[in-house]
Parts: C-alpha cells; sequence; structure tokens
C-alpha cells in the first residue's frame, strides 16, 4: 500500500498570541515557502517525550504548570493504545555526577532532578509505561541524540513520528527537527506538548509548524489513529 497524503491542519490562528496571529507573518512565511503540510503515513509511531514528575510536582524547580498537556497527552496516549500505534516514552536520566550531562547539566543546574535515585524523575501516574511499551533513556534534549531511537522506529517501518509531551521549547523542538533530519514524517499534537510560559510555546510551534512538522490538534491525531484500528484492535 501507498502513503496516504492526509492533510494535517494548522493550529488554528485565535490560539495564537497577537504577535504570531497576524496575517501578514503567515503571508510572509507562505510567500517564503513554508507552512507546507506533509500528512501522515500508514505506519505511525506515538512519542511521548520526557513527561516527569519534575514538570508537575510545585515543590520541583521545573514546575511548568502543564496539568492541562497531560490530560491531553494521556487521551493521545489512550487513542494509540486501542489502535495499536507503537508507544515510546523518553525520560532524562543522569549519573549522580552530573558527568553525562555534558555541558547542558551545567547550563541548566536544576537538571539535577533528574539525577538516577530522584523521585521528581519518576512517570505521573496517567502515563505510567506498560511493559509493551518501550522507555528511552536520554541525556540531551533530543530523544534521538545519542539514543537507539531512529534505528528502532526504522526497524519497526516507522514512517510517522507523532510527538507529546514536554517542554515544547526544549526537548519537544530538537526531538521535532531530529525527526524529520532522519526522514520521518513528523506531527506535534498542540494540546499534548507544554511548556512553562505560553510565549516560548507558541512561537515554538508556530516555528516548527513552519518548518519541520505539522502542528496538529489533539482530535485530528486521534482521529487518525483511530482509522488505522482494526476491528480487533478498536475493541480492546
Amino acid at each position: 500500500m501507498g502513503e496516504q497524503d492526509r492533510s494535517a491542519g494548522p493550529v488554528p490562528d485565535a490560539d495564537l498570541p497577537t504577535d504570531l496571529h497576524d496575517a501578514d507573518l503567515h503571508d510572509d512565511y507562505a510567500r517564503a515557502g513554508f507552512e507546507g503540510r506533509l500528512g501522515f503515513g500508514l505506519h505511525p509511531a506515538l512519542l511521548v517525550i520526557d513527561f516527569a514528575m519534575a514538570y508537575l510536582d510545585p515543590s520541583s524547580p521545573l514546575y511548568a504548570g502543564v496539568e492541562d498537556t497531560l490530560a491531553s497527552c494521556r487521551r493521545v496516549l489512550q487513542a494509540a493504545r486501542a489502535a495499536d500505534v507503537p508507544r515510546i516514552f523518553t525520560e532524562i536520566v543522569f549519573h549522580a555526577s552530573g558527568a553525562d550531562g555534558g555541558v547542558w547539566y551545567r547550563k541548566v543546574p536544576s537538571l539535577k532532578v533528574f539525577d538516577a535515585g530522584s523521585e521528581l524523575r519518576a512517570f505521573p501516574p496517567e502515563l505510567i509505561p506498560r511493559s509493551d511499551e518501550l522507555v528511552v533513556s536520554k541525556q540531551y534534549p533530543s530523544a534521538f541524540f545519542g539514543t537507539s531511537l531512529a534505528a528502532t522506529l526504522t526497524a519497526i517501518g516507522i514512517d510517522t513520528v507523532v510527538i507529546t509531551g514536554v517542554t515544547t521549547s526544549g526537548c519537544v523542538r530538537a526531538t521535532g527537527v531530529d525527526a524529520t533530519q532522519h526522514g520521518f514524517r513528523t506531527a506535534v499534537v498542540a494540546e499534548a506538548v507544554g511548556d512553562r510560559d505560553e510565549r516560548p510555546h507558541r512561537a515554538n510551534l508556530f516555528d516548527l509548524g513552519a518548518k519541520y512538522a505539522d502542528v496538529v490538534s489533539e482530535q485530528e491525531i486521534t482521529a487518525y489513529f483511530a482509522s488505522l484500528a482494526s476491528p480487533t484492535t478498536s475493541s480492546r
């Protein structure tokens, strides 16, 4: 079977802050050839990027107020499970010395919350990986950098990477750019990624959508997953 050219619609302008809502901005990008759409392939995988208690516990220095993002991510995960779409979680984990974190670990001292043994590294109860779901450990923003992720996706025949998780301006963005560079159609679920501030969140969604990925809604991605489900998987 060939690829299905399902066009991924843009995030509505109403969701953008004033400085990203301007029609002239979109027109300028469109004239330059940006904001194209790749659509979805036939064999997607869902990535859940770095969702840890560090972003949800108010006592954490990295608390980001992303509870709504968590709820959306959980719904997308449930849809992927129902459709038997492969799911891969990522986690950040450092040696207690921080040596494997390099200059990033020194640049952002609060990354210490991801030291091995830290309770803030734990997945939230809503997003506990199952035994049939892979967990990729990483020490840098991109889920592809220094990991086996690209090889794993290629080996199981994936053509489309769907990204959820945190944070939009950090690990989500880095992973989205690298997914495209590794040859995957890439979709970022707008409601299922989050950041500590709406300004970098929306700016990075805009830029990802312009140059690297299709920024899609939760509704669109869950409908896409449902369309792939066989009668057997959809009844689970």
